[in-house]
């Protein structure tokens, strides 16, 4: 019977923190991310002929810092008024009243709603009815929804809000309240903002978060866009829809080097990983940062030699294509792998302990006293790491022993290649 979007948290001109430390950033793609991200949006609607969109606060990321923020969106609301879409958008956390000190008329399209009562909207043609509020500060404690009207009777009810509901990670607490706070008022769909990895907590009735259109960090990875809702002619959500309008896909590569000790084998496993992250991003510009795990011989080398590990994997991207991979950052999280022949050879001491430990029996007493003096001055907790381990896996107790002996010549601590 009709069809609309829901979208939210635009975050236009988010800022994005930091880009100029990161040597070879795209930053002009990055910058600009979040208008072309709306523009999709723009042109979905248009494309699609829906008969409405709403969203659910956050279209700007703040105060703007001079006009082109609010010139450029009004600009794609001219677009949407051109082909007979309305609009209807609440004001979140991040566009607060308080927050927003510059103002531009709007297209005769777009309805605001009120920051100081909750009002309600008829969508002109349809047996539509829309309910929202939006936030007069930036910190709103209250619970919103209490204040919502009950469904209008032979309507589509649809609550906008932005809310963090009962809370979500890495989200503030705003406009707090319970799925059953909405379930009361009997509409039909909820069209939630603020929490931006995208979720439906139910769909009876629907409450949706349509998540961010644009991811804006590594935090933020995988599809983003908005929701595409058809509603039938009894007046109930038909089809629910995830449409994707991200231009920068973020996404953290995992590359494992398990038992890997050549440096062809571990370039060739970070290509691959790189692979599949780069058809994951669907022709987008992949911001990937790369996390090396697992237990490797090559773990002091991607240490000791950052730099040059670090060009090879940027080299490794640029044979993607010249726009088709960004390394956002590179992350060492392996661990050592001792090669006890390769550290007998290092100094006298240490062939004598190995040695001296290959030839012992499995029962600690029969060790040397120049060996057990040697345990004795271990830390606590290695050395009881090493008598736990011993009768049931010698090699494992060696391993312990050499490592806690000459740990200033073997230990390299983890870190991250920036």
């Amino acid at each position: 019977m009709f069809r609309f979007i829901h979208a939210a948290d635009l975050h236009l001109d988010s800022p994005l923190q930091g880009l100029q430390a990161h040597d070879g950033a795209p930053l002009d793609v990055l910058r600009g991310a979040t208008r072309r991200a709306f523009e999709n949006l723009v042109q979905l609607a248009i494309d699609e002929r829906v008969d409405f969109v709403v969203i659910a606060g956050d279209l700007y990321d703040g105060d703007w810092k001079d006009y082109s923020t609010g010139l450029f969106f009004r600009s794609q609301m001219a677009r949407l008024n051109a082909s007979g879409i309305p609009v209807y958008l609440i004001a979140g956390n991040h566009d607060a009243a308080s927050v927003i000190t510059k103002k531009l008329g709007l297209p005769d399209n777009v309805r605001v709603f009120s920051t100081r009562t909750t009002e309600s909207f008829e969508v002109t043609g349809l047996p539509v009815i829309i309910h929202g509020r939006g936030f007069p500060n930036r910190a709103v404690p209250e619970n919103l929804a209490l204040d919502y009207p009950s469904a209008m009777p032979g309507k589509f009810n649809l609550g906008l809000l932005h809310t963090s509901l009962t809370g979500r990670p890495g989200h503030a607490t705003y406009a707090p309240c319970s799925e059953q706070d909405l379930r009361s008022k009997g509409y039909g769909y909820w069209a939630l903002g603020h929490v931006h990895q995208p979720e439906v907590i139910g769909k009876d009735p629907w409450i949706v978060f349509a998540g961010n259109c644009q991811g804006r960090d590594a935090r933020e990875t995988g599809p983003r866009g908005c929701c595409l809702v058809s509603v039938n002619e009894v007046l109930e959500v038909e089809r629910m829809e995830r449409r994707t309008l991200d231009v920068v896909r973020w996404q953290n590569v995992l590359v494992v080097l398990d038992q890997v000790d050549k440096e062809t084998e571990a370039t060739q496993r970070i290509r691959a990983a790189l692979a599949v992250a780069v058809k994951m991003a669907e022709d987008r510009l992949l911001a990937a940062r790369i996390t090396l795990t697992g237990a490797s011989t090559l773990h002091g080398s991607l240490h000791r030699e950052a730099q040059r590990w670090r060009a090879e994997i940027l080299g490794i991207a640029q044979d993607f294509g010249e726009a088709a991979v960004w390394i956002e950052q590179i992350k060492v999280a392996t661990s050592p792998v001792y090669d006890l022949s390769q550290l007998a050879e290092r100094d006298g001491l240490t062939k004598i302990v190995l040695e001296t430990l290959e030839q012992a029996t499995h029962d600690l007493d029969d060790l040397p006293d120049d060996i057990v003096e040697m345990l004795n001055v271990l830390p606590l907790e290695v050395r009881a790491e090493v008598e736990g381990e011993w009768k049931t896996d010698q090699r494992s107790a060696l391993m312990a022993d050499v490592r806690a002996i000459i740990l200033d010549s073997l230990q390299t601590e983890g870190g991250t290649v920036a």
